[in-house]
């Protein structure tokens, strides 16, 4: 049986296809497979389907639709109901983005090798899988949410295709492809370079600078910025005459651990898999710069490892920052630079040994069937692949040490940059920056950026009040920037008023896949139960902070087992530790949206001695000062 995402939705048996009707089937059949036989969630099933807006038969739905595709796949796929949701295994059946990325792999590792004529063959083998544009024929929430990562990897192949084709002389035969794929992607600045590249060799060095400088004009415009250092030292290249030289094949009896020095005619074999750069990220100056000299080599201790640590509270921008920290350092990595989620679509941790797959295959090197289920080994394999060479390695949603401990190299040469809710104090050497919501002018620059300058620039009030229903959380502001700039009839001071409610207030903040109480819910959930039925009635001592000896006479339980409690919180980061009261004991304080999330959840029915406490204290809720 043959499984199709990489296109329209489908599945093929003996050539067949199988009788799937409806978007809806389409949809819960992608996502399962795209989750590559790990748990997807009911609620994410839900979101896929039906975005903020499930009908109140939404789990009878869903278990109808896996009934259906159970019918029509038949024994030999087996759909699982694993809680909180259901689980995929196709056996022995094939997935086109599963092949694809194993010919992608091989490709890539050729082209590293200098092997250019295999590296071609292999990487058309992976863009000959793609059908046209990915989940064509599933909803719009799992579109916006999959298809754009999925683009971007066909983008990646198709670069490296273009690079073998180069290097083995076909330039004339790709100037045509190129000159349309730049004039498809104008910000694209690798096709620019590959078709300035193209031109030179062809004997058309005028059109080649013409197109650097139009490329110039047009990111100017577009985006307010210069020339990538690659666009840049490629027009150098064409300036000297360095351009026009073709590389060398290398040699196949000799090992190659990475590209030599100053070979910068070499096609690009390094791994490049960080997440796109946010085009207008704004503040976080002082964060930047920290992380940028913690992160480039230190010529005075070269021995030292660097381990930088982002950590703060769902929503605040770890993720954001990390990714344009590492775009700004990438000059200091020659090597290449991986990235990893290390948080399921679930929100549950990924398994190392997941994990150290997938950057194995980033690195461009296959796994055998027998090291793949070998943890030791996988990590053998990893830190002997990443060992002397200059990369920075992206490691997202980390959730403990011992996850972490694994996916570290074991020398100084590679530069690992980590994000997660709390401090990993038994990372060693980590350098850690704790992220807090933006304050107000910030955010207020955020939020122009992500709306229209103009747009808010017209309703500075309406703005006001936006700023400070989200409460400085950079994802509430990019949700409502979003929704803003989606909208042209949308105004600011609609939706500050439609925010104005603290009852439905988390509703609006969601935008496709962008969701504050999405992304609060796995922090809630990696709670213990009593830490998770204990938050929605701290929620209830309103907006000020309250310390444990509080907390402990509204959860009728002793003052150090409650301080327990709020520390799980704290390091969870559903909770901020907010200084001492007059007796040096400390106080803790809810995030105005992580309080109203907690308001939101279901409080435990007959839990000892909770206590109902008053609201009139809490102006979120009354909107009182």
């Amino acid at each position: 049986m043959e499984f199709r995402v990489l296109g329209p939705v489908e599945v093929r048996d003996q050539g067949r296809r199988a009788p799937l009707s409806g978007t809806k089937l389409h949809t819960v059949l992608a996502a399962l497979l795209l989750a590559r036989e790990e748990v997807v969630s009911d609620e994410r099933l839900s979101r896929l389907l039906w975005g903020w807006a499930p009908p109140a038969t939404a789990n009878a739905q869903l278990y109808t639709y896996i009934s259906r595709l159970r019918k029509i796949l038949g024994d030999d796929v087996l759909i699982d109901r694993r809680p909180p949701g259901y689980v995929m295994s196709i056996g022995n059946s094939t997935l086109d983005l599963t092949e694809f990325e194993e010919f992608d792999c091989k490709g890539r590792d050729a082209l590293f090798a200098g092997d250019f004529e295999k590296a071609g063959d292999f990487l058309r083998e992976a863009l000959a899988r793609w059908r046209g544009r990915p989940l064509a024929n599933t909803t719009e929430h799992l579109f916006d949410a999959e298809a754009p990562c999925l683009a971007e990897a066909r983008a990646a192949t198709l670069e490296h295709r273009i690079a073998a084709d180069l290097a083995l002389g076909r330039h004339e035969q790709i100037t045509v492809e190129l000159t349309g794929l730049v004039a498809e992607f104008p910000l694209h600045e690798r096709f620019r370079s590959q078709l300035m590249t193209a031109l030179c060799r062809s004997g058309r060095q005028a059109d080649a600078i013409h197109l650097y400088h139009h490329g110039r004009e047009v990111l100017a415009e577009e985006l307010g910025v210069d020339p990538g250092e690659e666009l840049q030292a490629t027009y150098q290249s064409l300036l000297d005459g360095s351009l026009v030289r073709l590389p060398q094949p290398r040699a196949r009896t000799r090992a190659v651990p990475r590209p030599p020095e100053g070979a910068d005619d070499e096609p690009h074999g390094a791994p490049a898999t960080l997440p796109p750069d946010t085009v207008d990220f704004t503040g976080r100056e002082r964060e930047v710069a920290v992380l940028h000299r913690a992160l480039e080599p230190d010529s005075a201790a070269p021995d030292r490892p660097r381990r930088v640590l982002v950590t703060g509270m769902a929503g605040v921008g770890k993720t954001t920052l990390a990714v344009h920290a590492a775009h700004r350092c990438k000059q200091h990595f020659p090597d290449g630079q991986l990235y990893a989620d290390l948080r399921a679509p679930d929100g549950t941790p990924r398994p190392a040994g997941q994990v150290l797959l997938h950057l194995l295959r980033s690195l461009g090197r296959p796994v055998d069937a027998g090291a793949a289920d070998d943890p030791e080994e996988l990590v053998r394999l990893y830190r002997e692949r990443t060992g002397g060479r200059r990369l920075l390695i992206l490691l997202d949603n980390a959730e403990s040490a011992a996850q972490l401990g694994p996916l570290l190299p074991n020398t100084p040469e590679p530069a690992v940059l980590v994000t997660g809710r709390t401090a990993l104090p038994t990372v060693a050497g980590a350098h850690t920056v704790a992220l807090d919501p933006l304050e107000e002018g910030p955010a207020l620059e955020m939020l122009a950026a992500a709306a229209g300058p103009d747009r808010i620039a017209a309703a500075p009030g309406a703005a006001a009040v936006i700023v400070e229903h989200c409460a400085g959380l950079p994802l509430a502001l990019r949700i409502v920037g979003t929704r803003i700039a989606a909208r042209p009839h949308f105004t600011p001071d609609r939706l500050a008023r439609r925010l104005a409610d603290p009852a439905t207030r988390l509703r609006e903040l969601h935008s496709g896949d962008l969701d504050v109480h999405g992304a609060l819910l796995p922090s809630w959930r990696a709670l213990e139960p009593e830490a998770r039925g204990a938050l929605p009635a701290l929620a209830g001592l309103g907006p000020e902070p309250f310390s444990a000896l509080e907390a402990a006479v509204l959860l009728d339980l002793p003052e150090q087992d409650a301080e327990l409690l709020l520390e799980a919180m704290a390091d969870a980061a559903l909770l901020e530790v907010s200084g001492a009261d007059e007796w040096g004991r400390p106080c803790y304080l809810f995030h105005p949206l992580v309080r109203l999330f907690a308001l939101s959840l279901p409080q435990r029915q007959g839990s000892a001695g909770r206590k109902e406490v008053p609201v009139a204290r809490n102006r979120w809720l009354t909107g009182r000062p």
